[in-house]
């Protein structure tokens, strides 16, 4: 054996031997820190104070500032609201998003929009979420659109979803591919690269069907310009006229993609509407992509569920009756077979839990008590236990059935 490997195998004996002896001693290390410590008990919890400010359950704030972005987008700045206990606002991972609860002629609806602003400013005192106006929008946003405005107040969760960079998991290389509003997202992600919050690459495909349309345009190409080591944007337009120079034409293809991106060696995270998932997810599935290098954004409630595989077509125009136990209230409501199961509760004013409204949080997770529902195979993330024992998300279950359930109140509606 010569010296250097004798040298190694005495140090690593060492090494065992230390560990040894520490381990030993940490018993009698332990009750000496008891003894030296104080009789009076704990009055302040620390760690506790943090967590309270990292996942608040409910954040009060109130709008700053309203920037029109585009013809259909508006940008909402929120800031604390002063009157309130939210002192500071919860820092988050660029990608998440907030659960806003907003009351609308009478009936408390909850919504998740991504955050647009990065967490650095957050630090600095506010949040930004862009919102995108569509036809048929349901509920919220077009109050939102046509009611929000500088004083309003905002009531939302803390910073909610698993739509972020983690460098454990994800790879150095980011691409991401966007579609209509879901830049926001990635408008954060790239902010935070540039201030150093994420140390990573991104490069962004960002789909658009109107050119006039594209949310934050002006912004991206002077990030990119500035950062140009770091940050690329390619638009992908698929609009029949397009004026515009230096973009892509069509849909974000695989060839598209392979063009821009180092495919084996870059993580892939996806934001759009439900109809941009379900062409790009197709055109994933020819690069061979490993399934640890897909990230999804959640994309809310399925629209036209009665197309998707497996769903009872016949009862697409039935109504049945949902018998709901909520808190101390018993109440029997309509409930619509292509409408979700949260949804017939909304409707009834009974301001069910919800973050996501995509089945991956568990906020809304009920019992099923009777009844039958279809559950969406693409927003099924219920654990194996809750499926033995008959727990469902209704964001995410579509009655077709009469039903009986159980329901958690929301603790944020306070």
């Amino acid at each position: 054996m010569s010296g250097r490997e004798f040298k190694k195998v005495d140090i690593t004996i060492k090494s065992k031997n230390k560990d040894l002896y520490n381990f030993m001693n940490l018993v009698p290390e332990r009750n000496k820190r008891i003894k030296k410590a104080s009789a009076d008990s704990i009055k302040e919890d620390p760690m506790n104070e943090l967590a309270d400010k990292l996942h608040p359950d409910i954040q009060h704030m109130i709008i700053d500032e309203v920037v029109d972005n585009t013809k259909s987008t508006k940008t909402f700045k929120l800031i604390p609201d002063s009157d309130s206990n939210t002192q500071s606002l919860a820092y988050f991972r660029a990608g998440q998003y907030l659960s806003l609860k907003v009351e609308v002629d009478g009936e408390l609806i909850t919504r998740p929009y991504s955050i647009s602003s990065s967490p650095q400013e957050a630090l600095e005192g506010y949040y930004t979420i862009t919102i995108k106006k569509e036809e048929n929008d349901g509920f919220l946003t077009p109050y939102i659109w046509n009611n929000w405005e500088i004083g309003t107040k905002v009531k939302s969760s803390g910073p909610e979803g698993f739509f972020y960079y983690e460098p454990l998991r994800d790879k150095h290389q980011i691409v991401g591919l966007a579609g209509g509003s879901g830049i926001t997202p990635f408008i954060s992600m790239a902010k935070s690269i540039i201030d150093g919050t994420i140390d990573a690459n991104l490069t962004i495909l960002y789909g658009c069907s109107d050119e006039d349309d594209m949310i934050f345009y002006d912004e991206l190409k002077q990030l990119e310009q500035e950062n140009s080591d770091k940050i690329k944007v390619v638009f992908v337009l698929s609009c029949e006229e397009v004026s515009l120079k230096g973009c892509e034409t069509g849909f974000i293809t695989s060839d598209l993609i392979e063009k821009y991106a180092n495919v084996p060696n870059s993580s892939f995270f996806i934001c759009g509407p439900q109809v941009m998932y379900n062409f790009v997810e197709k055109e994933l599935e020819k690069l061979n992509l490993l399934p640890k290098q897909i990230r999804r954004e959640a994309f809310g409630e399925i629209k036209n569920i009665e197309n998707l595989s497996g769903f009872p077509k016949k009862l697409a125009d039935e109504t049945f009756t949902l018998k709901v136990h909520i808190g101390n209230i018993v109440k029997e409501i309509p409930a619509k077979a292509t409408e979700s199961v949260l949804v017939a509760m909304e409707r009834a004013k009974l301001a069910p839990p919800s973050k996501c409204r995509s089945g991956e949080c568990g906020f809304c997770r009920s019992l099923l008590l009777k009844g039958d529902v279809y559950i969406s195979p693409l927003s099924d993330w219920r654990r194996d236990a809750d499926k033995k024992f008959g727990y469902f998300h209704p964001c995410s279950s579509y009655p077709i059935s009469d039903l009986e359930i159980k329901v958690p109140r929301d603790i944020r509606i306070q």
